[in-house]
């Protein structure tokens, strides 16, 4: 992993780790999406990366199939991991100082975002 790669996803874990902390959203929500379009990971490795970087929270064992079928960077994981800690401590605080109905506007917006790029992402490989 070069440095470039290292930084980028450095910034994908803290804004991950802002966004869970501030609006309860991370890994399908932001890294996924941000693996997929920013680093140009298959759909199934940035799933399995992120559920990787997510195992002591998330679950062990959906990350092994990942793992056995070689769809999980654990370079990626770890990095993802560290600051998307730092990320989430930032969102919460804050989040704990914003109107709640600005909070579930963001919410919403990031939602509606990621719906419309993947669901374009997916008609454009199908029709190709």
């Amino acid at each position: 992993m070069d440095f470039t790669t290292l930084l980028l996803l450095m910034g994908i874990g803290l804004i991950a780790g802002i966004a869970s902390g501030f609006v309860g959203i991370g890994g399908g929500m932001i890294i996924v999406p941000a693996l997929v379009f920013g680093l140009g990971m298959s759909q199934h490795m940035a799933q399995g990366t992120s559920l990787a970087m997510m195992i002591p929270p998330v679950g062990i064992l959906a990350v092994l199939h990942y793992f056995k079928a070689g769809a999980v960077n654990i370079q990626f994981s770890i990095a993802l991991a560290i600051t998307f800690i730092l990320g989430a401590w930032i969102g919460s605080k804050w989040s704990l100082k914003v109107n709640p109905s600005v909070v579930r506007g963001i919410f919403a917006l990031l939602m509606l975002y990621a719906a419309l790029r993947l669901g374009w992402k997916s008609w454009i490989e199908l029709k190709g």
